[in-house]
């Protein structure tokens, strides 16, 4: 029986073993797949076109006698956890990128997502970026052999005639010895390579927003997939480790940035506060590392609820400024909001003042930050008030800033109750709990008991068992009569809650045990994997 073993996941894409017979490979790869597979010589229909009517398709059903399992869009699944699926006639879904989501949608919804992908054909150094991207595994040497036929020297960034292999643009052995078949195979198998270190490092997306440029369906097919939120939202990790570097127009419509924005106008609960002080954002992260902001909260003196404005997010509460991505941020600074853009963050301005009203708005901004303020404020029939002369950060400004907030009470800062509300959508009495530590070795405790930590890698709240207490539901995985060893495999989960995501920590409930940790898997996956980790465990106690 062939086994997919899922080591990273990114997305929709996964590096992992796959076991077939006696052969193992890492994934993703390129492989001689007539010698991985010797059955698929054999295989009748396995290439009905992808836009062939259900009729037709239904005529010729594929007979699946043997690896890979024929998959089509018109089809029902037939695959079983750990086997190898093929999508034959993938590389002709290119000249549609609508359909190529469509139907990379549907198949996706309805195989099980611990099977490896197979794309024939299909794979070049261009576009192996978005193929793994879309959630292939699996492919082969057809189309750079085709490549090679046709003389043309094949690279990530395109192809080119054969005779360019002499001006010395690549220096591997093929192109040392003339040969244009291994160049354009070694291509592949080095963009593979480096595709599979981006899924590592999971920052795939970064990589496919370079790669893309040079292909205009690579584009379109990324704004679409964009386009399918609740379908990519579910695969996303709720966060990551490390930077999310957002450099062109389409990391506007990344899944993190609409969640984000969503968690903060339909989950976030602010302070118990009527004024409110819309702030810049600052280069560094979190922003009250900054000089800048520094100098901002003197000001303020906590005598205003602090929104930084800020994109590709939109609005951050001051609360919210270490969690993912808020945290992890980084785009480039021209002080220039093109139209697209200050649509996008007023309507995310919008939408919380409707939700959040106050009885004051001291908007503290210049240039696009605090065109979009007015947007908002427009739309929502608010009025602003201003407190920046010029920089925000001059004397005078600031002077401004602090005078405008003369005599106004000072609020409690309870970063724990906004924190929660975001991460566990609950709204819970932090009354009494106490913040210990430095940054970012940061510790919530009641008395002389520790009810959370925060994630130094994503700036999440990690609970302790007493800090699950505090939240009555959600986030659940219940396990069978068992005590677990270590991590949580997927037969032993009986049910998740819906809303847990890759990277969401967890409280494993069982008959003889509990335990806490983050999830390992999106809760829409476990039920449709039969192997693998569901949740990575930290602490287990027996009960």
């Amino acid at each position: 029986m062939p086994r997919y073993n899922i080591r990273k996941r990114d997305g929709l894409a996964r590096t992992g073993l796959f076991e077939n017979g006696a052969t193992t490979l890492k994934l993703p790869a390129s492989a001689d797949c007539e010698e991985l597979f010797p059955a698929l010589r054999e295989e009748k229909y396995t290439n009905i076109p992808l836009s062939a009517p259900a009729a037709l398709v239904l005529q010729f059903p594929p007979a699946n006698t043997g690896q890979p399992i024929t998959i089509h869009p018109r089809l029902d699944n037939s695959a079983q956890s750990g086997d190898c699926v093929m999508v034959a006639g993938w590389h002709t879904a290119y000249a549609n990128p609508r359909n190529y989501v469509d139907w990379l949608v549907e198949l996706k919804e309805k195989t099980p997502a611990d099977t490896a992908w197979y794309a024939p054909a299909a794979a070049l150094p261009s576009t192996a970026a978005i193929l793994c991207y879309s959630g292939f595994d699996l492919f082969d040497y057809v189309a750079v052999d085709l490549m090679t036929a046709q003389g043309r020297f094949c690279t990530p960034e395109g192809d080119f005639p054969k005779e360019v292999m002499a001006t010395g643009m690549c220096g591997c052995a093929g192109c040392r010895d003339g040969n244009l078949k291994e160049h354009n195979r070694q291509a592949l198998r080095q963009e593979i390579a480096l595709v599979t270190r981006f899924i590592e490092q999971a920052q795939l997306r970064e990589l496919v927003e370079s790669r893309c440029r040079m292909d205009a369906p690579q584009v379109a097919i990324m704004r679409h997939l964009d386009n399918k939120y609740a379908f990519m939202e579910v695969q996303q990790p709720i966060a990551r480790n490390g930077i999310m570097r957002a450099n062109s127009g389409e990391s506007m419509q990344r899944v993190e940035v609409r969640r984000f924005a969503d968690r903060v106008v339909g989950r976030y609960i602010p302070p118990r506060c009527d004024v409110a002080v819309l702030l810049p954002c600052s280069a560094r992260k979190p922003y009250s590392l900054s000089q800048s902001h520094r100098k901002f909260q003197m000001a303020v003196g906590s005598r205003a609820h602090e929104l930084i404005v800020t994109s590709p997010l939109g609005l951050v509460p001051r609360e919210l400024e270490t969690i993912y991505p808020a945290g992890h941020y980084d785009v480039p600074v021209t002080g220039y909001w093109d139209a697209e853009e200050c649509a996008i963050i007023a309507g995310v301005l919008e939408r919380y003042f409707r939700r959040h009203q106050y009885r004051r708005i001291i908007a503290h901004l210049e240039g696009g930050a605090l065109k979009v303020a007015r947007q908002a404020a427009e739309a929502c029939g608010i009025t602003l008030e201003y407190s920046c002369t010029g920089n925000p950060v001059s004397p005078a400004s600031l002077n401004a800033l602090d005078d405008s907030l003369a005599g106004e009470r000072k609020i409690k800062d309870d970063r724990l109750h906004g924190m929660i509300s975001y991460q566990f959508n609950v709204d819970v009495d932090t009354k009494g709990t106490t913040l210990r530590g430095h940054y970012p070795e940061l510790f919530y405790s009641k008395g002389n008991t520790q009810l959370f930590s925060i994630d130094t890698g994503t700036g999440m709240l990690r609970p302790t068992f007493d800090g699950w207490k505090m939240i009555p539901e959600g986030y659940r995985v219940w396990i069978d009569d068992f005590i677990p060893e270590g991590d949580v495999l997927v037969p032993g989960v009986t049910k998740t809650d819906p809303d847990i995501r890759d990277g969401d920590e967890v409280l494993v409930v069982g008959a003889r045990a509990l335990g806490t940790g983050r999830a390992a898997l999106p809760s829409e996956d476990i039920p449709r994997s039969k192997r693998g980790v569901a949740v990575r465990v930290r602490k287990i106690k027996k009960v």
